[in-house]
């Protein structure tokens, strides 16, 4: 069986790291097989296991066994991309974890978030549990990554709401109390699982500044992106603007972010397939335009707003150089089941 992959996201902050305690990273990288340059498209795939290895012998080099714990300290929810998009405008704070828990193969199968209501340890909390499945691979370093970045995620999502009253570990912890004043809670080692144990009433907590559109954008890309990993590039982005289009998501950057990429790094990934997310977005307005100017009567400055457009007048000049005449002009089909022609509509 194949080997999970993990975004690159995942390191996100760990060259940094390594040079703020003395270590090279590239040594390491190299060890690995990973590229550095890997690390600034945070889209790349790189093997879990290798991920996992690197940062057990990152915390071996260093002499920091709370490596992972350190690393979340320079992360924030935005590794996630899209995932993070969809947690932040979810409704509350436990609808944030089911899409979590839903969508995480996004960033990695092999990284698994469970949402019970009931903690198996803690009387009235919820069990979050974070497993790695890779099985045959030292992956303590990688759980308390995913175990900090989740504590972190649940304070931005819940602020003051957010009450943590015990973590779970499935090894020995010696005297030092590094994981107690990280984590601000209770540390119980050598339990079964990795799990944050959280008050029910942190999850019923409703988030503020929810952008509904948004968060449907981010999941319905999730949804369709996903299903066909083979896709290419393009067709990606064309996805994502389908369900943005004329909102103030479909700009390049807004976009980039829902594929969990640097701008420059979607221009260049788009360059490679031969176009530009300029062209692709122009392209998909043409032919919005042509269905809805020749299938229905919307009024031209409705259609613009539709579209994108900052007026009429730009659609105005947008079709003369799509289609080298005016809007009305273009309006001809019959309107199907109406029996009037398209030209009727007030332009």
């Amino acid at each position: 069986m194949m080997s999970p992959t993990v975004r690159t996201s995942s390191l996100r902050g760990y060259e940094a790291l390594m040079r703020q305690l003395g270590a090279d990273p590239g040594a390491l990288l190299r060890r690995y097989r990973i590229r550095a340059a890997s690390l600034q498209d945070e889209d790349a795939l790189i093997p879990l296991q290798s991920l996992a290895a690197l940062l057990e012998a990152s915390a071996a080099m260093t002499r920091r066994p709370d490596f992972g714990l350190r690393l979340a300290l320079k992360q924030d929810i935005s590794v996630l991309g899209p995932v993070a998009i969809a947690m932040q405008n979810a409704a509350s704070v436990g609808d944030a974890l089911n899409y979590a828990s839903r969508y995480l193969f996004v960033q990695s199968p092999g990284l698994v978030l469970t949402n019970s209501e009931e903690s198996s340890i803690v009387q009235g909390c919820a069990e979050l549990r974070v497993e790695i499945r890779l099985p045959r691979a030292a992956h303590r370093q990688t759980l308390d990554l995913s175990l900090a970045d989740l504590h972190h995620m649940l304070g931005l999502l819940a602020g003051k709401a957010y009450v943590l009253r015990a973590v779970t570990v499935p090894w020995t912890l010696g005297s030092d109390r590094t994981y107690e004043r990280f984590f601000g809670a209770r540390v119980m080692p050598e339990e079964a699982h990795a799990a944050l144990h959280v008050a029910r009433t942190t999850l019923s907590t409703a988030l503020g500044s929810v952008n509904v559109a948004l968060r449907k954008i981010a999941i319905d890309y999730l949804a369709l992106a996903f299903d066909t990993p083979e896709t290419t590039f393009a067709s990606r982005v064309q996805q994502a603007l389908r369900h943005a289009l004329g909102t103030p998501a479909d700009s390049r950057p807004n976009i980039a972010r829902l594929l969990n990429v640097h701008p420059r790094t979607l221009q260049r990934r788009l360059e490679a397939e031969g176009t530009t997310f300029d062209q692709l977005r122009d392209g998909m307005r043409k032919d919005l335009a042509r269905r809805y100017l020749e299938e229905t009567r919307m009024s031209l400055p409705h259609l613009a707003n539709m579209l994108g457009l900052s007026e009429h007048s730009a659609l105005t000049r947008s079709c003369r150089r799509w289609f080298g005449c005016a809007p009305s002009k273009v309006r001809g089909a019959r309107i199907p089941g109406s029996g009037v022609r398209g030209g009727r509509a007030k332009s």
